[in-house]
């Protein structure tokens, strides 16, 4: 065991799996704000589905909310959320507040790594200032840091934090050096040394502008093949047939990166007088897509306040087969249904009660088998989690009333008798 402590700040799906690995090589105490959080954890219990009881009990793993107990610690791993403001700007208050409780904790010869996503620029110009300040240390001179861009992938089993590449970044050689041989441990993959914490931080950020425009594109032109009376994965599969056309599909972008992240780089980019015209439509368009989902759905079955209609909604994560339900564009249709007069029905088995707040705006159902006297109006297949190609489209079909209007935002049955698409 290398005689290092390593304490890893936000506990959550980047957090969790970065604490369970490096406590195979090293001692780790995982630190988080959540007091339910941590006494869930500490009690056995992930509630983002990831690890077993067993895996997260271990000898050199433990989690607290203590920030008192993060102090024995030597290295810092930060893996806060980074969201945004209602006006679409950089939220930095919890990586502010992981920075200064570094700041008054870190001593001589100590390092942090940022693995949050943020701007270009942002550790180097926010995060490490205000570590310099409450620490009234130097960096390089007394600590060094690191940046090392988190690339996990909720719900995936096959694309885990171990066999990823990762880029590496530093403040100095040293402090590379330091960076390298922590992530050397737990990533097979191999790593990939940037040449700065600024081009690090950049690579992220553009990974994910990447899928968010690619999405966007497809989405747009899914728009005007319905127009021209077009089926869009008609073309798509046609399409594809070229060697170097690259398959993405329309639907909604949810989540905790492709959803937010650019809004990083928009607002650094008019920092410096760059008007991002291209980013910035391409969020358009993505935000738009909920919408004219449930205006196609509301037309479709002459929703409106005096005419209330039954609508099911099949999944409201972010993506399939994970608890995930940070920035999911489900929750934006069901609210312009709900305030088109419908009554709305959630059923998705990966999402247990508790996750959500008492101030929803629908009804989670527990079974699709106990509602065949309540049949409805309209069903929209909003995520494709495997259970529900498993049930299968005649049995959901059961629950449709006659002249009843599916929805499949997925394309999972598109090409079923009487189901639109994107």
């Amino acid at each position: 065991m290398i005689n290092k402590k390593i304490a890893v700040i936000g506990i959550g799906y980047v957090g969790l799996p970065l604490a369970v690995e490096l406590s195979n090589h090293f001692n780790v105490i995982g630190y988080d704000a959540n007091k339910n959080k941590i006494n869930n954890l500490n009690s056995g219990t992930d509630l983002n589905q990831q690890y077993s009881a067993k895996e997260i009990n271990k000898k050199n793993l433990s989690f607290t909310n203590d920030q008192n107990k993060v102090k024995n610690s030597n290295i810092y791993i930060v893996c806060v959320p980074t969201p945004v403001t209602k006006k679409k700007l950089p939220n930095l208050k919890y990586l502010k507040k992981a920075s200064i409780l570094i700041g008054k904790t870190i001593k001589k010869n100590e390092t942090v790594i940022f693995e949050s996503t943020v701007y270009p620029g942002c550790t180097e110009e926010i995060c490490i200032p205000l570590i310099e300040k409450y620490s009234s240390l130097k960096i390089n001179a007394d600590f060094y840091c690191g940046y090392s861009p988190e690339r996990i992938n909720p719900g995936d089993k096959i694309n885990k934090l171990s066999n990823i590449k990762k880029i590496i970044s530093a403040s100095s050689k040293k402090g590379l050096k330091i960076v390298r041989n922590i992530y050397e441990k737990i990533i097979f993959a191999g790593l990939h040394e940037a040449e700065s914490i600024k081009v690090a931080e950049a690579a992220k950020i553009l990974e994910n502008i990447q899928r968010s425009i690619n999405i966007s594109l497809i989405n747009e032109a899914s728009l005007i093949f319905r127009k021209l009376k077009i089926n869009t994965h008609e073309v798509l599969n046609a399409a594809s047939t070229k060697w170097n056309f690259i398959k993405f599909k329309p639907g909604l972008v949810g989540g905790h990166c492709i959803a937010i992240d650019p809004y990083y780089l928009t607002y650094k980019a008019k920092k410096v007088g760059i008007n991002p015209k291209l980013i910035l439509s391409g969020q358009n368009i993505n935000n738009y897509i909920p919408l004219h989902i449930a205006k196609r759905v509301s037309k479709k079955i002459n929703l409106n306040k005096k005419n209330k209609k039954r609508i099911l909604v099949l999944g409201l994560t972010f993506k399939e087969d994970c608890p995930d339900i940070r920035h999911s564009k489900v929750f934006d249709i069901i609210d312009k249904l709900v305030k088109n007069g419908a009554l709305v029905d959630v059923y998705d088995p990966w999402i247990k009660k508790n996750v959500l707040e008492n101030k929803i705006k629908f009804k989670m159902i527990e079974s699709l088998k106990n509602n065949n006297k309540n049949k409805y109006d309209s069903i929209i297949l909003a995520v494709s989690h495997k259970i529900f190609k498993e049930i299968g489209f005649k049995k959901i079909k059961t629950i449709m009333k006659k002249k009843s209007f599916f929805f499949d935002v997925k394309s999972l049955f598109y090409k079923e008798e009487g189901v639109e698409c994107l």
